[in-house]
C-alpha cells in the first residue's frame, strides 16, 4: 500500500512539474518557429504563418539591447496569440505607422523583463521590410485592466503591456503593467 502511493505521489509530482514547465517550453518553442516566420516576413511574405493552423502572423521584433530581448510581435493579442509571443493590441497604430503603437505579453514568459526596465533606456521595432525606430523609455504605471487611457494616447509611442503584479501566484488579476517609450527622434 505505502509502496503504491509512493508510486503515485511521485507520478502526481512529475505531472505537475511537467505541465508547470508546459508554458516556458511552448514559449521557447513558439519563438524558433516565429523566426522562421519572420524571415519569410523579411523575405515580402505578407502574413507569414509560423505554423499552418495559425490564425496570426509576425508583424515586428522587439528588442530590449540593455536586457538582451529580441522577441518576434505576432498580430493580435488574444489568449491564444498571446501563448506563444508578444501580440499587437488591435485598436492602436500599427507597427511602423506614427501614433501609439501596443503590444501585450505575460508577465511571466515574454515580458518578464518589464520589470527590470528603467526610463532612458531603449527599446527597438524592427518592421519586415528592415526599418527600425527606436524607442526610449519614458516611465511606467500600474492600472486597473479596464484603464484604456494609456492605449488612446496619440503620441508617437510604443506602449508595452503585461498583468500586475509580476510573481503572482494567481493568473490574470485586475492590475496591468504598463511602460511608455516615446519615440527617439535623431541617430541612434
Amino acid at each position: 500500500m505505502r509502496r503504491a502511493l509512493s508510486l503515485a505521489l511521485c507520478a502526481l509530482g512529475l505531472y505537475l512539474c511537467a505541465s508547470g514547465s508546459f508554458i516556458y517550453a511552448k514559449a521557447l518553442v513558439a519563438q524558433v518557429l516565429l523566426r522562421s516566420a519572420w524571415a519569410q516576413a523579411r523575405g515580402g511574405s505578407e502574413r507569414a504563418r509560423p505554423w499552418p493552423w495559425a490564425d496570426t502572423w509576425p508583424v515586428a521584433r522587439l528588442l530590449s539591447p540593455a536586457r538582451g530581448v529580441d522577441l518576434i510581435v505576432l498580430e493580435g493579442a488574444t489568449g491564444e496569440s498571446t501563448a506563444f509571443g508578444p501580440g499587437h493590441i488591435t485598436g492602436t497604430a500599427e507597427p511602423g505607422e506614427r501614433g501609439n503603437v501596443a503590444i501585450a505579453a505575460h508577465r511571466d514568459t515574454h515580458f518578464a523583463f518589464l520589470e527590470q526596465l528603467r526610463p532612458g533606456e531603449e527599446l527597438w521595432l524592427e518592421l519586415p521590410d528592415g526599418r527600425a525606430r527606436r524607442f526610449v523609455v519614458e516611465g511606467t504605471s500600474v492600472v486597473d485592466q479596464t484603464d484604456t487611457a494609456t492605449l488612446m494616447a496619440g503620441a508617437d509611442q510604443l506602449t508595452l503591456v503585461t498583468c500586475y503584479p509580476f510573481h503572482a501566484t494567481t493568473p490574470g488579476g485586475p492590475l496591468r503593467y504598463v511602460v511608455q517609450a516615446r519615440a527617439a527622434i535623431g541617430p541612434a
